[in-house]
């Protein structure tokens, strides 16, 4: 926990759960990946927080922004970020998003069929569009479905649809799966890439663009390799399939630019047992799976948690969330080791909560306000 956050909390009067992000950590991490990809342009992934401040530190160092709608475009264009710094991400688009986006300046659309590109053509004509291929996600904790992507195989298809309709067919892009700790799995997808570029070339289309999308990892409980060890690997991914000739690249860190910047501060609402002999205790807090922990959906992302207590003897327990729904538990599956001295009203710290936290907070269900958010 950095010293900023700690002071703020120590001062903090309000009562509920609540996030909190150090702006100085934000800025770390960008110049991070900018010095370890020199020559790959970063466009922050928006959907991992949103929050003006960290938005308009991120324009005013230079990044670029992953956007998955309009409403987000709003918000960068809003941070005074040109659109030429935008790119609309999401392969899932209203026709009518599209044409905004085309009004606000986007030139840049994500597609993975063939019938997304001829939305493009209709209402944003002379666009460039990438191409999004499908990644098995093997290492990641979050992998991602076949919601996104097609195969390597029907890509060249795709691009050159849009080549015919007027489009420009810029390039190919590739999600490894979120929270990626096996650095081998950029090797791969830009080995599809590649294969992608040539085949391109035999029809006439030169593609000059890859978008290596995020996967970059934050720490919870387990280390993970630096942002530099990631550039090192990319790099030589990228010489080993493409050469001397090397395409512009772009990277999307949403995770790895904010997760560690944030932590969120919540109370020990209950600690009780389902039965006179249970050895195992179930510990609810004031903020779950409804309230900006939905990552710990099948207790994909486990994270670090403190405690006041830390230091005394431990056990395992369950831990829950405080909403009237059977699936709002944290860890059950694989219990999580607290202090037996744990007390009701007891504060616990979340670390690397920064990203898809307040995202991923509801309006008000069960009648709990959203996770409150503080930027510093």
């Amino acid at each position: 926990m950095s010293d900023r956050i700690r002071d703020f909390l120590r001062r903090r009067d309000e009562d509920g759960p609540c996030v909190v992000v150090d702006l100085d950590i934000v800025r770390d991490n960008f110049e991070a990946f900018a010095k370890s990809l020199p020559d790959t342009s970063v466009y922050y992934a928006v959907k991992a927080n949103p929050a003006p401040e960290i938005l308009s530190l991120l324009e005013s160092l230079g990044s670029s922004f992953d956007c998955a709608s309009v409403g987000e475009i709003e918000m960068v264009l809003a941070t005074g970020a040109s659109a030429d710094r935008i790119s609309y991400g999401n392969t899932i688009k209203k026709e009518k998003d599209i044409a905004r986006a085309y009004q606000y300046g986007v030139r840049l659309f994500a597609v993975d069929c063939v019938e997304e590109v001829e939305k493009i053509a209709r209402v944003a004509p002379g666009s460039k569009i990438f191409c999004r291929v499908l990644c098995d996600g093997v290492g990641a904790e979050w992998p991602l479905s076949r919601k996104f992507g097609c195969d390597p195989e029907m890509a060249p298809d795709v691009l050159e649809h849009g080549h015919r309709l007027g489009l420009v067919a810029h390039g190919v892009s590739f999600h490894v799966g979120s929270q990626q700790a096996n650095l081998t799995a950029w090797d791969l997808a830009l080995a599809m890439a590649a294969g992608v570029f040539q085949e391109m070339a035999l029809r006439g289309i030169e593609l000059k663009m890859v978008n290596m999308g995020g996967g970059f990892p934050t720490r919870y409980l387990k280390d993970v390799p630096g942002v530099s060890t990631y550039g090192e690997a990319i790099f030589q991914a990228l010489c080993k399939h493409f050469g001397n000739r090397l395409p512009s690249t772009i990277i999307e860190p949403g995770r790895g630019m904010v997760g560690n910047a944030g932590m969120i501060e919540a109370e020990v609402v209950l600690i009780s047992r389902k039965s006179a002999n249970d050895e195992v205790r179930w510990v609810y807090l004031d903020i779950g799976k409804f309230h900006g922990l939905a990552e710990t959906m099948d207790e994909a992302i486990r994270y670090p948690i403190r405690t006041p207590r830390d230091g005394d003897t431990t056990a395992p327990c369950v831990l829950a969330g405080p909403t009237c729904d059977s699936v709002d538990v944290l860890y059950e599956k694989t219990p999580y080791e607290l202090p037996v001295s744990l007390s009701i009203g007891d504060k616990v710290l979340i670390e690397a909560c920064g990203a898809y936290t307040t995202t991923y907070s509801t309006v008000g269900f069960n009648g709990f306000a959203p996770l409150a958010s503080f930027v510093i």
